[in-house]
C-alpha cells in the first residue's frame, strides 16, 4: 500500500497544484516515507516543492522531549536552513508570523486514532489559522493503526481542551485526512483542504486490521507510543494519565499496562472477570510487576496487567480497550472503596485549571461517576455510551475516504 507522502513524492501531478507555492511541513518522526527517509529530507529535493518553513506538535519535529507536557522551542531546522515553529511551545496555534511563512502547508501526521492524541487538535488549530490568512492545507494521509471500532462517550459541550477538540468518542476510527474533513464541515471553516489519500488501505482486514504490518514499520509518531498494540490498548490506557495509577512511563511497555506499589493486580483480574467477563474480550490480560525509572511510583516495584492485544489472542471486532480500562477502574474502585485513584484538581493536566485530569480526558465527569458509585453496574455504562457510539458511526460517514 501507499502512505499519502509516497504518492505525493512519486506523482508529479498530484505536486503540480504545490510548483510557485511556498511550502510548510506540519511533521514528527514518524514522517517518514516508505524506505523511512524523513518526509521534510523527501519534501526539500522533490520537484517543483519549495519548502519554506516546518512545524512541530507536542513533542516536536524530532520526537526529542520523552514525557507528557513538555515544550518544545522554535529553531532553525540545521540542515535545510528553515524556521522550525513548535506548536507545543509558547503557543498552541500557528500565530500569524508563522503562517506568514508559507502558503500551503502538508500534514504529514501518525495518529493513534484517539479523540485525546493532541496531533488532531493540531490539526483544528491549523486549519483554522489556515482559513483566517487565507492558506491551504492538505493531509498526506496515514492509517489509523486502531481501526474502523468506535467506542467511548462523546466529549460534551464545554468540555474541549487541547486533548478534546470537539465532540467526537475517545475511540473515533477516522484517519487524519477524515478527521479533517468532519472539522471543515462541522466547524465551517472556509478553507482550502486537500487530502492526498493512501492506496490500498484495508482496515478491516487482518492481521493489521487498520496498521499495514509486514508492509510498513512502525516508528514511534511520539516517544510513549512504541508499538501496534499500544496504538490499539490507547483509547484505554490514556485515561491512566487522569490517576494516580502508573501507565508504564519509565518502562518498555508505556500505555500497555497499568498497576500501582498498593494494589493486588491478581485482585483487580479477579474483580473485573467478575463484574463484566464480556469487557475482556479480543486481548489476553497477564499480571505482572513493574518498576519505573520516572514519572509516577518510580522507583517503586508495583503491582499490575499487562494487555495484550496481539497475536492469538487478538480479536478486533470484541477488543474495547475503554471499556477494558474503566473496568479496571471500577474493580480498584470495588476492592478498594477509598482509594485515592483520580489525580487532584492541583494536577493541571495540559494546562488546565481547577478541573479534574479524568474528567479533561474523558470529556465529562460521567465516566468517573460511574467508577465511584458502588451501586452502578457495567449495564449502566453502556446505556450511556451506546447511544453515543451510534450516533457517532452515522455521524461520520460523510467523511469516510
Amino acid at each position: 500500500m501507499k502512505f499519502g507522502i509516497d504518492r505525493l513524492i512519486k506523482d508529479k501531478c498530484l505536486r503540480a497544484p504545490l510548483e510557485g507555492k511556498r511550502v510548510a511541513l506540519l511533521a514528527h518522526p514518524a514522517s517518514v516515507t516508505e524506505d523511512l527517509t524523513h518526509s521534510l529530507d523527501a519534501l526539500v529535493v522533490a520537484d517543483g516543492i519549495d519548502v519554506t518553513a516546518a512545524f512541530g506538535p507536542q513533542h516536536g519535529l524530532r520526537g526529542d522531549k520523552q514525557d507528557n507536557m513538555i515544550e518544545s522551542p522554535d529553531y532553525t531546522d540545521p540542515a535545510h536552513g528553515i524556521p522550525v515553529f513548535s506548536l507545543y511551545g509558547e503557543v498552541r496555534r500557528p500565530t500569524g508570523q508563522s503562517m506568514g511563512t508559507f502558503d500551503t502547508v502538508l500534514i504529514d501526521l501518525q495518529d493513534l486514532g484517539c479523540r485525546i492524541y493532541t496531533f488532531i487538535t493540531t490539526l483544528r488549530y491549523m486549519l483554522e489559522a489556515a482559513a483566517e490568512h487565507g492558506k491551504a492545507v492538505w493531509v498526506l494521509d496515514r492509517p489509523n493503526p486502531a481501526g474502523r471500532p468506535v467506542e467511548g462517550l462523546t466529549l460534551r459541550e464545554r468540555w474541549e481542551s487541547f486533548v478534546g477538540a470537539g465532540p467526537m468518542p475517545m475511540r473515533h476510527g477516522l484517519t487524519l485526512g477524515e478527521m479533517g474533513h468532519w472539522f471543515v464541515d462541522t466547524l465551517k471553516l472556509d478553507v482550502d483542504y486537500r487530502v492526498i489519500e493512501m492506496e490500498g488501505w484495508q482496515p478491516g482486514t487482518g492481521p493489521g486490521f487498520g496498521w499495514p504490518l509486514n508492509e510498513r514499520l512502525w516508528v514511534n509518531p511520539s516517544p510513549n507510543a512504541p508499538n501496534l498494540s499500544m496504538a490499539r490498548s490507547y483509547a484505554g490506557t490514556v485515561m491512566l494519565e487522569g490517576t494516580t495509577l502508573s501507565e508504564g512511563r519509565g518502562t518498555t511497555r508505556p500505555l500497555e499496562i497499568f498497576g500501582a506499589p498498593d494494589i493486588d493486580a491478581r485482585a483487580v483480574l479477579t474483580e473485573m472477570e467478575r463484574l463484566a467477563p464480556d469487557w475482556l474480550s479480543g486481548c489476553a490480560l497477564r499480571e505482572i510487576w513493574f518498576e519505573p525509572t520516572f514519572h509516577k511510583h518510580a522507583g517503586t516495584l508495583c503491582h499490575g496487567v499487562h494487555i495484550h492485544p496481539e497475536g492469538r489472542f487478538y480479536d478486533h471486532e470484541a477488543f474495547r480497550p475503554w471499556r477494558l480500562q474503566a473496568l479496571g477502574f471500577k474493580a480498584i474502585r470495588q476492592l478498594y472503596p477509598d482509594y485515592e485513584l483520580w489525580r487532584g484538581k492541583d494536577f493541571a493536566y495540559e494546562y488546565t485549571e481547577d478541573v479534574l485530569a479524568i474528567d479533561v480526558i474523558n470529556g465529562s465527569p460521567l465516566l468517573r461517576e460511574w467508577v465511584d458509585d458502588r451501586v452502578a453496574e457495567p449495564g449502566d455504562l453502556d446505556a450511556l455510551t451506546m447511544p453515543d457510539e451510534a450516533a457517532w458511526v452515522e455521524q461520520r460517514i460523510s467523511c469516510l475516504c
